[in-house]
């Protein structure tokens, strides 16, 4: 059988159902897809090409799934550090953006994420920000995977004027991208404080008919809970289960401050939590209690959340953080184990997207998104143990090389669909601009 490309590895980790590590084994990819796992030697035994890469001291993984972004703020970096999340927001992000914004700064600063993403083994994220469009153009120039949670609030930006205006813009770019394969849609309410009531029930709604996820944040910090109590009457989570949001579909962005009913009432709603490690921590919002999320069979997904609160868009250190993360608060050591993390780190993120058909783990049939990290630096030596090293060890400069269906994105650490000298150029434009004013 001709096919399209072999890659031979060392390691692969398939993050299938039996937690498996395979050794000397290779991925066999045509049209696409994998169709096959095998030894080295019945690769080339059973099928024929001319493209063979071979990886001697690698490990192959799923492509990272970064479950919540806001891509075009990584032209933001840096600028509004070391404020809780209320100022941060009120008093710099949202002025400068209301400044700032334009359909440039979208393809600008997307083009920049996508690459440092890719550059970390990224292959797939979820972006709520303006203009989701400019931010589907640059994916698929880099052929880059990209669900866009697409904003929906209840006041006016340079996006839309109201909240009926976002509902009806997502629908567009739901139907303009309803066949594409590297872009899917969501919907995006921004949290429950900036959405009322009628748009809310309507997104639910909606996002049943076109069986889409919504995706919103929930419960980042104390305050958004005191501030629901006083004007609703009950919790930001009750609110959105009174309104017939809580289901499989939704996904819980942060949620740092839930109580014992609340975990209860996620895990029997089959709603995803996205949690956040870096950004929670550097916002001060508060901790995700993941251990105690999991073992309710709750689904938990990791996101960077934007650069201007993280401020980098590495899901590898976001692993590690969340793995430590959850031994420090649980006060157990075996929570979160190196290879749950994986899962929390690929197939997890697939199926709070609803994509975990195509993507997520290396399984013949599914889409060839792949990782490869290489073993060779002293701090990933001796290889003990290649999951945990890739958990606890690996820095993203490991990432090698990057396929996202079968097509390479990203070739001994050199980007094959994005013009780097270009993208630093423009993020140095954006740098005077901000300076200036």
């Amino acid at each position: 059988m001709n096919v399209d490309l072999i890659i031979k590895s060392k390691w692969i980790a398939p993050v299938d159902s039996k937690e498996s590590l395979i050794i000397d084994h290779a991925i066999v990819i045509n049209n696409k897809k994998i169709v096959a796992l095998c030894p080295h030697k019945e690769a080339t035994d059973k099928f024929i090409t001319s493209n063979i890469i071979e990886l001697d001291n690698h490990i192959l993984i799923p492509g990272l799934i970064n479950a919540h972004c806001h891509a075009p703020m990584t032209l933001l970096r840096g600028i509004a550090d070391d404020l809780p999340l209320e100022d941060w927001l009120n008093k710099k992000i949202w002025p400068l953006e209301e400044k700032f914004i334009s359909q440039e700064f979208v393809e600008d600063g997307a083009e920049l994420a996508i690459a440092e993403m890719i550059l970390s083994g990224t292959t797939c994220f979820a972006d709520m920000y303006f203009y989701p469009d400019c931010v589907a153009k640059k994916a698929i120039d880099s052929n880059m995977r990209v669900q866009l949670a697409c904003p929906v609030l209840d006041f006016p930006t340079i996006w839309a004027q109201s909240a009926d205006e976002y509902i009806q813009k997502t629908i567009t770019i739901h139907d303009n991208y309803r066949n594409s394969e590297l872009i899917s849609v969501a919907f995006g309410p921004h949290a429950p404080y900036t959405v009322s009531d009628a748009p809310l029930k309507k997104i639910g709604a909606l996002a049943e008919e076109l069986d889409i996820p919504i995706h919103i944040h929930v419960h980042e910090t104390e305050k958004e809970i005191s501030d629901s109590m006083k004007e609703f009457g009950c919790r930001p989570l009750r609110r959105l289960s009174n309104l017939r949001l809580v289901s499989p579909r939704l996904n819980c962005v942060h949620a740092t401050q839930l109580n014992e009913g609340e975990i209860e009432l996620i895990a029997e709603s089959g709603s995803n939590i996205v949690h956040c490690p870096a950004s929670n921590m550097k916002l001060a919002s508060g901790i995700c209690n993941v251990s105690h999320l999991i073992k309710n069979d709750t689904n938990v997904c990791l996101g960077t959340d934007g650069a201007a609160s993280n401020n980098e868009l590495n899901l590898l250190k976001e692993a590690r953080l969340a793995s430590l993360l959850a031994k420090i608060s649980s006060q157990d050591a075996s929570s979160l184990p190196a290879h749950k993390t994986l899962e929390v780190m690929t197939i997890n993120g697939a199926r709070a997207l609803g994509l975990e058909a195509s993507i997520g783990s290396l399984e013949v049939g599914k889409l060839a998104d792949i990782t490869a990290i290489s073993f060779e630096a002293v701090n990933t030596m001796p290889v003990n143990n290649p999951l945990s090293q890739v958990v606890y060890s690996a820095n993203s400069t490991q990432v090698t090389h990057v396929w996202i269906g079968g097509r390479m994105v990203l070739r001994d650490r050199s980007l094959e669909t994005i013009d780097m000298n270009a993208i630093k150029d423009k993020a140095k434009c954006w740098q005077h601009r901000f300076e200036q004013g």
